[in-house]
């Protein structure tokens, strides 16, 4: 929502002289009060954005700003010394897990996303209003940063979404959610996403805290107070992630060389990773999302109620496969909690916009095939001819090539703008154009196709068929009271 004098797709040249944020405070307050419902009072009074440095790789090319917003997510903007007229509004990935907004979480996002203020486009991302799970939560915030820049800067000629990890069912959910909205956004680009939802997207880290438990038994200890693995962590622990280093440490010898390791912890090792399939440089990130995010889910988010399940879960791939499936904690989820957990994150692939996706075929963290996850989901709504996926021949999950990311933009920025639809092969060869500028090098296969989530995942009875929360299913949920994850 624009106040009155909001400039038109057409007139933000004219106006964004006239429209500094240092004169927008009472305007602006009136805005969030009446397009964000009520405002807690702890944040009744927002300030306007400020002035602040830019990250030191901006320095001298953009104005930058920061603020709060009406719930409490900090934010961080930035206007390049010669935009062009558009916005890239991102949504970071984690959760990080603070009890509230991080300040400098979007400036230190502002700085990794630099390469879109470098190509000319504004940029704002929240913080968040709090740390731990809520993706439309996230959602809203990501949405509310978008209200603030208009209403600070004028609105944009065009206006594209970002997502980055869990970033990107953050940036689907606001496509699907906020979307249809005419004049909203324009187009999405999603990179590395976490694609898969809430309620399926994280079965392999399920998966992952049962096995290690059968093999390793620490966590918890046989002397300690034992709890239901699908809570990830007792809610009194105080457990840190360090702790849970040397845990992992002395039942595998991650750390070490193989040299350096015990047979038994060799073999556990082996096991762990072969039936789990997640690769070993990654083992401990993962089984900390098991551990501590699942405590948020479950213990904060979901009052107790387990939203996770491993019956019918055959397990493979171990030494002894037969002793494995006998002897490994089974546990079914309370259909509450596993409907709260996906209408608050699963997608439904109801999106009209324009969606560009650009994954590292070798991604450790947000396996490829949620790529493969969020086709089916688009094909299951009748939506995928607007989706457009490459891949590249990387091995890293945020840190892919600065060209790419430019191509990327500029590739959503063309199709918008012209209506003709890109190709994988097309978007590889416009990337060298950008690599003249960032020498940060093109790796695009545009042959590539992901195997089915189920492929890499071990589905759960049911659990083929996509989108895994039909549009049907969100209209209906909506109107039970309480449905979701409270912001």
């Amino acid at each position: 929502m624009n106040t009155p004098d909001a400039p038109t797709r057409t007139s933000w040249r004219a106006s964004y002289g006239k429209r500094r944020p240092a004169v927008l405070a009472t305007g602006l307050a009136a805005v969030l009060l009446a397009t964000l419902g009520t405002v807690p009072a702890a944040h009744a009074q927002t300030a306007h954005p400020e002035a602040a440095d830019c990250p030191p790789n901006l320095a001298g090319k953009a104005r930058c700003y920061t603020g709060q917003d009406a719930n409490g997510a900090y934010y961080t903007m930035a206007v390049p010394a010669r935009w062009n007229g558009s916005l890239v509004v991102h949504a970071h990935g984690g959760p990080d897990l603070g009890d509230s907004s991080d300040p400098s979480r979007s400036t230190e996002d502002l700085d990794r996303w630099s390469v879109m203020v470098d190509e000319g486009y504004a940029w704002a991302g929240s913080s968040y209003r709090r740390g731990g799970y809520g993706s439309r939560m996230a959602a809203a915030d990501t949405e509310n940063v978008r209200r603030l820049f208009a209403d600070s800067f004028g609105r944009p000629e065009r206006t594209y979404l970002h997502g980055q990890s869990w970033g990107g069912n953050v940036a689907a959910k606001v496509a699907e959610t906020y979307g249809r909205k005419p004049g909203a956004y324009d187009g999405v680009l999603l990179t590395n996403g976490v694609l898969g939802g809430g309620s399926r997207g994280y079965d392999y880290r399920v998966d992952l805290r049962a096995v290690y438990q059968y093999y390793c038994h620490n966590h918890p200890r046989p002397t300690e107070p034992q709890y239901p693995l699908w809570q990830g962590l007792r809610p009194d622990s105080t457990m840190t992630s360090a702790g849970l280093r040397a845990r992992l440490q002395e039942c595998t010898g991650y750390a070490s060389g193989p040299a350096d390791r015990t047979a038994a912890q060799q073999r556990n090792l082996d096991d762990i990773l072969a039936v789990t399939r997640i690769p070993e440089r990654s083992l401990e990130s993962h089984l900390r999302f098991a551990t501590f995010t699942f405590r948020d889910i479950v213990s904060n988010r979901l009052g107790g109620r387990n939203p996770f399940s491993n019956r019918g879960v055959r397990y493979s791939g171990s030494h002894d496969d037969e002793a494995l499936n006998a002897g490994v904690e089974r546990f079914a989820a309370d259909p509450t909690a596993r409907r709260d957990l996906s209408y608050d994150s699963d997608l439904t692939g109801k999106v009209s916009l324009p969606v560009l996706t650009l994954h590292a075929i070798d991604d450790p963290t947000a396996f490829v095939e949620h790529e493969a996850a969020y086709r089916a989901t688009l094909q299951g709504a009748g939506t995928s001819g607007n989706l457009v996926q490459t891949f590249t021949k990387e091995t890293e999950h945020s840190e892919l090539s600065n060209a790419e990311y430019a191509n990327s933009v500029a590739t959503l920025d063309t199709w918008v703008r012209s209506g003709r639809k890109p190709t994988p092969h097309s978007v590889a060869a416009s990337c060298g154009a950008f690599d003249e500028k960032y020498g940060s090098g093109c790796f695009y296969d545009p042959g590539f196709q992901p195997s089915s989530y189920a492929s890499r995942v071990r589905p759960r009875p049911g659990g083929l068929d996509w989108p895994a929360m039909t549009a049907a299913q969100e209209q209906a949920w909506s109107r039970i009271d309480g449905v979701g994850i409270a912001p």
